[in-house]
Order: structure tokens, then C-alpha cells, then sequence
């Protein structure tokens, strides 16, 4: 889900967000708070506007501003909007995690498979996920304002003599992308914790995400996200090492044979860099990533 408004801004806009994560950070304390109020369904819709309509302020104000210099300071200005984000929240919210529960509706399990319960939220998550992913798929693709979008982005020049507003369009994009980031902070927050580092936390593998799907490619950010989780998951399950698999092949491996500390890392404890070493590997094989198009 963060991927894919990530995705959204940088296939349409060439900006590369670095503050993106940050509005997801927002959109799970502003459902708290809003969810304090007026419950959690409000807030399911009520924090992503709040948090889009603050990225569309922020492009319009700030990053439009740079846009004419280049990526250096679009990626500069993103940079220094996330620690803005992470100062402001701690003024407001605390340094401390917040009681940002799950809704009596999303608790306890959904189903239960070979004595394992898989919870309503995660199923919740799954749900909303793959409506995001379609919706804004037939946006982008079955509709006059997506076709709007995407010929702003080859083709300024010819959409703004046909009567349209590109930075407007602009504008909205950005908006839309941080939207999508708060929707996914108002379920991420409650199902696992909502804190100042929630952001930093989930920063670097969205980034992964991206470039190993493609950049610009929504249906490659959702077969990385899908590979990567299962990749992550069943890794953690594993615990096997190069060792005892040379030694089931009938070699020999002492304290003494070089690199046997490496040797004796099982899959599990090395489950949280797989995902950069199958970053590294998409980098050298297929910079494009896995569905993204060539240039040209």
C-alpha cells in the first residue's frame, strides 16, 4: 500500500519522495486522534483527505518551487520535510507510543488453518490493499482524468493548450500519493504500533520495494511487495545454514575452515537483508526492475 502511492508519485511526476513514509506516519496519529472522536471508520476516511490535502499544499508551496532545478533539491526538500514531520510529531503526540487500538470488528481471527488463526486485521489489510491497487489502476487507465495525468507527464506543453491546468494536475498527484500513504498508516497504526519511528522503520524496504517492481510500475510494486513478504516470511521459518547443508552433502565443516562463522548463519538470522541482496541482484541483472519499462 505505501508502494503503490509512492509508485504513483514518481511514474507521474518523476519525484522521488523521500517524505513519503512521513505522511504515512501521519495519516496512523491522525486517525488516533480522529478515531478518539468520532471512531475509527470516520477516521478511516476523514485522515487520508486530511494528510492528501496537506501533500497538495506542500507540492503547491514548497516542492513546485525547486521542481525547476532538478531532482537534487526535489529529493532535498522531501528530505528535509520528513524530520519536519518527525519534530512535529513528537511536539504533539510525545515521544511515546500512542494506544492506537484495533476496532472491535477487526479483532481476533478470521479463519482458522491447521491450528493457525489468521487475524481480521491482516485479512482487512489484504482487502484494501488489493482495492487501492485496482482502483487506481482503472483511474489511471479507464478514465479522462488519468488519461489527463499521464499525457501531463510526456506531453506538458500539448495538455496545457488543450485547456488543462498541468501544475494543478500536478498538484493532485502528489496529494492523491500522499493520500494513499495515510490510508495506509490509518491500518498499519492500530495493527502494529504507532510511534515517532513507525516511519523510519518501514523508510528503507518500500524503497526496495519500488525499484526491485519497477519504477513507475504499480503492478510491479504490488509483485515486489507480494515477493518480498513471502520471501521475509518463510525465511524466518528456516533455520538451516550453509553448513549443515554442506555437511549433508558430506563435507566436512570444522571451526577451522575458513569463513565458518559465515558458514554457521542460519537463513533465519539473515531473513532481514534478503530483501537488499535481492535488491543488489535486481540492480545488476535488470536495473529496470522486474516490470518496469525501458527508456526509449
Amino acid at each position: 500500500m505505501l508502494s503503490s502511492g509512492l509508485t504513483l508519485i514518481f511514474s507521474m511526476m518523476g519525484v522521488l519522495n523521500f517524505a513519503h513514509t512521513s505522511f504515512y506516519m501521519l495519516g496512523a496519529y491522525f486517525a488516533y486522534t480522529i478515531s478518539g472522536v468520532l471512531g475509527f471508520w470516520p477516521a478511516l476516511v476523514v485522515a487520508p483527505l486530511l494528510v492528501g490535502a496537506l501533500g497538495a499544499l506542500f507540492e503547491r508551496y514548497s516542492l513546485r518551487r525547486v521542481h525547476k532545478f532538478g531532482h537534487v533539491p526535489e529529493l532535498l526538500v522531501t528530505f528535509g520535510l520528513s524530520y519536519l514531520i518527525l519534530e512535529l510529531v513528537q511536539l504533539v503526540w510525545g515521544r511515546a507510543t500512542v494506544p492506537y487500538g484495533l476496532p472491535p470488528q477487526l479483532q481476533g481471527p478470521l479463519f482458522t488453518l491447521f491450528g493457525t488463526q489468521f487475524p481480521k486485521s491482516r485479512s482487512f489489510i489484504m482487502l484494501l490493499a488489493l482495492l487501492m491497487l485496482v482502483s487506481v489502476w482503472l483511474l489511471l487507465t479507464r478514465t479522462r482524468i488519468g488519461l489527463v495525468i499521464q499525457a501531463a507527464l510526456t506531453h506538458p506543453e500539448t495538455v496545457e493548450a488543450l485547456g488543462h491546468n498541468v501544475p494543478r494536475v500536478f498538484m493532485l498527484v502528489f496529494g492523491g500519493g500522499a493520500a494513499l500513504a495515510a490510508l495506509a498508516g490509518v491500518i498499519g497504526g492500530n495493527t502494529y504500533v504507532t510511534e515517532p519511528a513507525m516511519a523510519g522503520a518501514v523508510g528503507s524496504i518500500v524503497f526496495v520495494v519500488v525499484v526491485v517492481g519497477g519504477m513507475g510500475s504499480l503492478a510491479g510494486a504490488f509483485l515486489a511487495s507480494l515477493l518480498i513478504g513471502v520471501l521475509q516470511t518463510f525465511a524466518v521459518a528456516i533455520d538451516e545454514s550453509l553448513a549443515s547443508g554442506l555437511q549433508a552433502l558430506g563435507v566436512a565443516v570444522t571451526a577451522s575452515t575458513p569463513g565458518y562463522d559465515l558458514l554457521q548463519l542460519t537463513v533465519a538470522q539473515i531473513a532481514p537483508i534478503l530483501p537488499y541482496l535481492l535488491l543488489v541482484l535486481i540492480l545488476i541483472f535488470r536495473p529496470k526492475g522486474l516490470l518496469g519499462k525501458r527508456e526509449g
